[in-house]
Parts: structure tokens; C-alpha cells; sequence
């Protein structure tokens, strides 16, 4: 069964039967003019031929000429009916279009609506899967990814990296303390407080637990990496106001360098986690790696 969109040749293209629809009736106007100059024609001879003192006309002349004039009538009555019907088809064929125009426009904007929706969820969905749900901070995953640019980078431009690997001392009492969540709003406050200062070359990074890891990238000597280990260890021991409770946590951090102490960032990372425990027992805050950091980690400090 044909489709409705096939029923007519004025269907299957509307502008095509629009423009047929308007040339016809260009014609019919053309028709109609001449029935009214052959009127106008009749009736003149009709008032001649009384002036000219003619009494009588042919009855036969009179009706061929009426039946002239009423065929060339007739004619534009059909053409006109035809106009009419091309028209509407036209007219309805366009609304036909519009509607399936608006159909189509309303289904594109649902189909970028759930495009964009999908493109978020995409991005969440990657920021999730690289970034601690807790603290928002980089996972270890990305952390490792940044770190092994870092180094790519620094071997070609002689640079020094610095990586701190940072623990929160006696954490666990806190949560058995006070709570769970009590000790999630502290890691989400020490997050904060690591960030503060960083810079956008740098990465924080939560490692897990109460274990953060930080990239400097080319900070331009030992010192300045002393001078920032010892701005976070000062800043993150200020007091934390959790409803009336003032908590206090203190950090120790371990560094090591690229290239001077480890050239591949699970060396530094290591190296920086040894120094974080001799740190922790001689309680300095903080402490940069030493040959001897291999075997302080056997007798770790509980945290």
C-alpha cells in the first residue's frame, strides 16, 4: 500500500506542485480575462446592431456565441477546481513537513539532551576512577601517571623533583575516639590544608588511609623543598574545630629527590615512605631519604 507521502505527484514534491499550482492559475487568469473581453465583444455587437436599427438577432448566432463564452466559463471552472485542489494538497503536504520538522527538531534536542547527560556522566565517571571519593584528591593511580611525566620531564630538563610522603601520627585514636566521621572531616581538612599552597605543577595525592603523597616539580633546590615541608607540617597542626572539639593532628613527612635519591617513581616513592618512618620515630616532622632508610622501615611506628 502506497504511503500517504506517495498518494500524489503534488505530495511526492510540494514546492514542485506549489509552483505548478501557481502557474495554472497565471493561466486561468488569462482565461477569465478573455471571457470577459469576449463578453465585453458580444455585448458591443448586440448594442450595434440596435443602433444600427437591426429589430431582430439571430437566435442560432446569439446561443453559439453564449455557448462559446460559457465553455471558455466551464474551462476556468475546471481549471480553477484543479488550482484548488493542487493548493490545498500543497498547503497540507507543507504542514505535513513542518510537523515532521518539529518532530525531527524536538527529537534532536532530546538526543543532545542525553548526549550532554552521557558526556557528564562520562567525565564523572573518569574523575571518579582517578580521584579519592573522600578528599576529591588524585588517587594513587593518577598520582603514579603524573609522577612518570614529571620524570620525563625533569630528565630533559634537568630538573630536580621532590616527592613527600606524608602520614598522620596517631590517626587511629581518632577515629576510635570520636568517630568515623569525625575522622573523615579531618582527612578532608588536611586535604584542603596540602592544597592551599599548591602550586598547579604540583600534585596531591591521597595514597589511602591516613597517607598522602606530594610532587614538586623543579622547586629549585633541597631547601625549598625544606621550607615547604615545613610550612604544611605547621599548617596542618592547627588546631581542627569539629563541633566543640578542637582535634589536634601532627604529620610526618618523608622526601626524597630526583634525580639525587631515586630515578623511578616507585624508588622515590619508596625511599620517601622510609624517610616518613624514621621521621615518625625521631619525631622531626619531617625527614629527607638517607642510605640508612632502608632499614629504619623494618621497625616502623604505629600511626
Amino acid at each position: 500500500m502506497p504511503s500517504e507521502s506517495s498518494s500524489s505527484p503534488a505530495a511526492r514534491d510540494t514546492p514542485a506542485a506549489l509552483k505548478l499550482a501557481l502557474e495554472q492559475s497565471h493561466e486561468v487568469r488569462d482565461k477569465v480575462e478573455e471571457c470577459a473581453d469576449d463578453l465585453e465583444t458580444n455585448n458591443d455587437s448586440v448594442k450595434q446592431r440596435i443602433a444600427d436599427g437591426a429589430t431582430t438577432l439571430s437566435a442560432q448566432e446569439s446561443l453559439n456565441e453564449s455557448e462559446a463564452v460559457a465553455s471558455k466559463v466551464q474551462e476556468c471552472v475546471d481549471d480553477l477546481h484543479q488550482v484548488t485542489e493542487t493548493l490545498t494538497q500543497g498547503v497540507e503536504d507543507l504542514k505535513k513537513v513542518e510537523r515532521a520538522l518539529a518532530r525531527s527538531r524536538q527529537a534532536l534536542a532530546e538526543t543532545e539532551t542525553s548526549l550532554a547527560a552521557s558526556k557528564e556522566d562520562e567525565r564523572r565517571s573518569r574523575l571518579l576512577a582517578l580521584h579519592d571519593a573522600a578528599t576529591g584528591l588524585p588517587n594513587l593511580r593518577l598520582f603514579d601517571d603524573r609522577l612518570s611525566h614529571a620524570i620525563s620531564l625533569a630528565e630533559r630538563q634537568q630538573w630536580m623533583l621532590a616527592v613527600m610522603f606524608l602520614d598522620l601520627d596517631d590517626f587511629k585514636s581518632i577515629n576510635d575516639t570520636h568517630g568515623h566521621a569525625a575522622g573523615d572531616i579531618v582527612l578532608k581538612e588536611v586535604a584542603r590544608r596540602m592544597l592551599e599552597h599548591a602550586r598547579d605543577e604540583d600534585t596531591v595525592c591521597r595514597k589511602g588511609g591516613d597517607e598522602f603523597l606530594y610532587l614538586l616539580v623543579n622547586p629549585q633546590g633541597a631547601e625549598n623543598v625544606e621550607r615547604i615541608a615545613t610550612h604544611i607540617v605547621a599548617n596542618i597542626t592547627v588546631p581542627i574545630r569539629i563541633g566543640a572539639l578542637d582535634l589536634v593532628v601532627s604529620p610526618s613527612i618523608g622526601i626524597a629527590l630526583f634525580p639525587e635519591h631515586a630515578t623511578t617513581g616507585a624508588d622515590l616513592i619508596a625511599r620517601a615512605d622510609a624517610a616518613m618512618y624514621r621521621a615518625k620515630q625521631q619525631m622531626r616532622g619531617y625527614a629527607f631519604h638517607e642510605q640508612a632508610d632502608s632499614t629504619d622501615k623494618a621497625t616502623p611506628a604505629i600511626s
